[in-house]
């Protein structure tokens, strides 16, 4: 499984936000959009106003940046999107909010979405009882998952002990004593973690 192996806060100040790619550093001064807000390069404010493609595209890599997802499998969950019935930007939001690893993220079981696949791809997360090595599981309602491992559990428990002031969203439940997670219902788009113009992103993959 390839993965971006670059200086991950270059991207966060790219976009201009914090996309908690490091976790808990990205909740410290250590920050780096806190010490240097503006885009990386050596002439950053001597760039010209954004056409409207500009805008779409950063919206785009915005996504794609935040759920650690390469150009050809977005791609493919856009057109899966597409090809649903209902709104496309709601239908692909939806879509990447149900990965496994954004949920394992999302109740405070991992640092960071990367943290979240590391223990998925070590094979330390089950859903429903059976082992999964592929952060992209695409979770469903009524669906039980988490760490099965016993020699992970104490790792796991200093995270959640870390990750305490995170609120869980109300379309999942965590249970921190057992390490476990469960699906409640789908995400609606007011419960998305991540502050998208879904639109955006859907005039550019449209073209």
């Amino acid at each position: 499984m390839s993965r971006y192996t670059g200086p991950k806060c270059r991207q966060c100040r790219r976009e201009g936000m914090k996309l908690f790619l490091k976790g808990s550093r990205c909740e410290t001064v250590k920050c780096a959009i806190a010490k240097r807000a503006h885009p990386p390069g050596e002439h950053p404010w001597a760039r010209k106003k954004r056409s409207e493609y500009g805008v779409q595209l950063r919206e785009k890599q915005k996504a794609k940046r935040t759920f650690g997802i390469f150009e050809r499998p977005f791609r493919r969950l856009f057109a899966e999107a597409a090809r649903s019935k209902g709104n496309t930007g709601e239908k692909l939001i939806q879509i990447l909010e149900r990965r496994l690893d954004n949920a394992l993220y999302l109740i405070g079981f991992a640092h960071s979405r990367a943290h979240a696949r590391q223990l998925i791809t070590h094979g330390h997360v089950a859903v429903n009882g059976r082992r999964t090595k592929s952060p992209g599981f695409r979770l469903r309602q009524g669906d039980e998952f988490g760490i099965h491992k016993d020699h992970v559990k104490k790792q796991v428990e200093v995270t959640v002990e870390g990750t305490k002031h995170r609120d869980v969203p109300s379309w999942l439940s965590q249970d921190a004593k057992d390490l476990k997670g469960k699906v409640l219902n789908l995400p609606k788009r007011d419960e998305a973690s991540v502050d998208l113009q879904e639109q955006l992103i859907v005039e550019f993959c449209s073209k």
